[in-house]
């Protein structure tokens, strides 16, 4: 038998609202269709910010972030305000210099990976480290 639950609000049992919900790590989301469904933990991005990376850096937006440092020209360390489970977690980029037709992220050790945090760098098409206006990094994985 299956039941089916229709609210338009859900609050914590203190009546505060949906801010402390808790959702399951094996909570499911079925898809539109009704024929998928995905994990809503795991599907999560863990990290992820937005910032300028020219002169002083400019974070935008951010989420899970305590701290970015400039490393020097185009490189960059993104700490995280709480920690990945392991460094086996999946971490992708983006960027773009107002200007130039290529920007590109560095796939050499400048892209490493800490449980605590994150180094990457950003290029021009020739690899040379070029800092950069827009700067996006999303992390997926587990948290600690």
């Amino acid at each position: 038998m299956t039941s089916q639950l229709n609210v338009d609000t859900i609050v914590d049992k203190a009546g505060s609202g949906g801010t402390n919900v808790k959702v399951a790590n094996n909570a499911v989301a079925v898809a539109e269709g009704g024929g998928a469904t995905t994990n809503v933990v795991e599907g999560l991005a863990k990290m992820w910010i937005n910032f300028d990376g020219q002169s002083t850096i400019a974070t935008r937006d951010s989420h899970n972030v305590s701290s970015i440092t400039d490393d020097g020209t185009g490189q960059y360390t993104t700490s995280y305000t709480s920690n990945m489970a392991s460094v086996n977690y999946s971490a992708s980029g983006s960027n773009n210099r107002t200007g130039l037709s290529s920007t590109t992220f560095i796939n050499d050790t400048s892209w490493t990976a800490t449980t605590g945090g994150i180094s990457s760098a950003t290029a021009e098409s020739n690899n040379n480290y070029l800092d950069c206006d827009a700067v996006l990094i999303s992390i997926l994985g587990d948290l600690a």
